[in-house]
């Protein structure tokens, strides 16, 4: 396995800012969908509002990694099929048998 090039380097670097980013957009949208309605327009006391403050950001940052991990997941580590062990990608291979699928 060769060394990565430099686009493939700004590849990845782009990818990374993009899943933070998104991640904490979506944290955050996550965090006030959960918290402000029930802060607004719920007169809690001081142990119920700690309690849904709590579950909010508990939340936030299950979407926060979520959306980081399913973004970076879905990155393709090499565009010339293979993977990053070196190993050949089964998708990218071709299939053993006809070559023509007409009948």
């Amino acid at each position: 396995m060769g060394r990565r090039t430099q686009a493939e380097r700004d590849a990845m670097t782009i990818e990374m800012g993009y899943a933070l980013v998104s991640a904490a957009v979506l944290a955050g949208l996550t965090f006030a969908a959960v918290a402000a309605p029930a802060l607004l327009l719920l007169d809690l006391g001081r142990t119920a509002r700690t309690v849904v403050l709590t579950v909010a950001a508990t939340i936030a940052v299950l979407a926060f990694v979520t959306r980081v991990v399913h973004v970076l997941w879905r990155f393709p580590t090499r565009p010339e099929g293979h993977r990053l062990d070196g190993a050949p990608d089964p998708a990218g291979l071709p299939r053993s048998g006809r070559s023509d699928p007409s009948p």
